[in-house]
């Protein structure tokens, strides 16, 4: 049994066995008294928690594991000392990028292509939420009754975020994100089907031309992953400002100046929120200032900002679909105190273009490219490219983001649009056929 995939000592036999029921421990569960003889050993002594300690701990104990059983129960118990206990082998799969547990025997995992059930399981309510009152104290933050829904970042790059009974009617919740250091090229997240070289060329252009851009979708679409990848296309001379929530971008860039925003402390006080950050931000001459997620009163400070000669920024925001971006800034405005008429006369001068992301049966793709217009009434999103079924259709924005782009607006060859598809006048007539999206 190898360290990398066993989570505890082989299945007991004989009178163990009986001891426990006759009933197998599950994957990724430690055994509870190798584990407390550990932990008494390695508490007894300060220093941290490393792999050496866990190992001489693991040997004075006497207990024969055998080579394979003795890594397997190092690794395994690093994991629950210091690490995310049963969930720490499943981090090692680099395609992993969410992690929920709903249950000692319901772990879930993310990879891109849906969620699936983990092969991993927990002893019982009392592991959980044991694990999660530990990863949250490192976050530096309480998770106890008073405090029972609680978010924190973590060394490693993860974002945990927890909640407790009886605000969970099924036992401790988790929820864990993970941050990988590495950041995917344009090539790469063409290859993996995000977009084809036609939209690659649109979107690097919006960078290059210093576009003020949002990129919509829902909670796990892609958005922070195809943000970092297009500030990474951003010139080494510029300074880039990221403002978040909880740190995700990590773009590849020489020039990266990150703020992240402050919870308060037991008392309520000490708070730093987005918007102040943002303030703070204008002081630190930023070339592009990006704001992660706009989700608050933030967007008031963004988008003056963006009205004051701080072009090229941007963020991503939560929406259902590109037309559903103007509502979704009308109804942050208002938390900010904003008006609809004052919304509307920002974002129309602020915003340039919104990138929409979207996951499908085939994963996670650019949907829909649009361009913020405003008719004197209400703000809008005019489709400048939509992307279905593996076709291109130009919308009545493209002449428009075409010019602004240094484009043809005639769509090139292999861009083309399903046979009966309508072209906007001025877009040219491209061949009908199957595209690189």
């Amino acid at each position: 049994m190898s360290a990398h995939s066993a989570l505890g000592p082989p299945e007991p036999s004989g009178s163990s066995l009986r001891a426990q029921g006759s009933r197998p421990r599950p994957r990724g569960v430690v055994d509870p008294r190798l584990l407390e003889s550990v932990r008494e050993a390695i508490m007894a002594d300060a220093g941290p928690v490393t792999p050496s300690r866990v190992a001489a701990a693991v040997q004075a104990t006497g207990k024969l594991l055998g080579t394979g059983g003795a890594l397997a129960a190092v690794d395994s118990i690093s994991a629950e000392l210091n690490g995310l206990g049963p969930l720490q082998t499943l981090t090692r799969d680099p395609a992993v990028t969410d992690i929920f547990v709903n249950g000692p025997d319901s772990v879930w995992l993310d990879r891109g292509s849906g969620l699936e059930k983990a092969p991993v399981a927990f002893s019982g309510e009392a592991q959980i939420r044991a694990l999660a009152a530990r990863l949250v104290a490192a976050g530096g933050r309480r998770l106890d009754d008073s405090s029972p829904c609680v978010d924190v970042r973590l060394e490693g790059g993860y974002r945990v975020h927890a909640v407790l009974p009886p605000i969970s009617t099924a036992g401790t919740l988790l929820s864990v994100r993970i941050r990988r250091q590495s950041v995917f090229t344009m090539a790469e997240l063409r290859d993996n089907g995000m977009f084809g070289t036609f939209v690659q060329d649109v979107l690097e252009r919006l960078v290059e031309r210093r576009l003020s851009f949002l990129i919509s979708g829902a909670t796990g679409s892609g958005k922070t992953t195809l943000l970092a990848t297009l500030l990474g296309l951003c010139r080494p001379g510029e300074r880039l400002v990221l403002i978040e929530d909880a740190s995700e971008l990590n773009p590849v860039h020489p020039h990266v100046v990150s703020l992240e925003s402050r919870h308060g402390n037991l008392e309520g006080g000490g708070a730093i929120d987005l918007g102040e950050l943002v303030r703070q931000s204008l002081r630190m001459r930023p070339d592009r200032l990006i704001v992660g997620e706009c989700r608050g009163g933030e967007v008031r400070e963004l988008l003056t900002a963006m009205n004051t000669g701080h072009t090229g920024g941007g963020g991503t925001i939560h929406a259902n679909t590109a037309a559903a971006v103007p509502a979704r800034l009308t109804a942050l405005g208002s938390l900010a105190g904003m008006g609809q008429d004052a919304v509307r006369l920002q974002v129309a001068s602020a915003i340039d273009a919104v990138v929409h992301v979207a996951r499908s049966r085939h994963g996670r793709q650019v949907a829909c490219i649009g361009v913020m217009a405003d008719d004197g009434t209400g703000l809008s999103v005019s489709a400048a490219l939509e992307v279905l079924d593996g076709f291109i259709r130009p919308g009545p924005a493209w002449p428009q983001l075409a010019a602004r782009l240094g484009l043809d607006p005639s769509l090139p060859a292999d861009a083309s649009v399903p046979p009966g598809t309508s072209i906007p006048r001025g877009t040219g007539s491209p061949a009908p056929g199957r595209i690189p999206r």
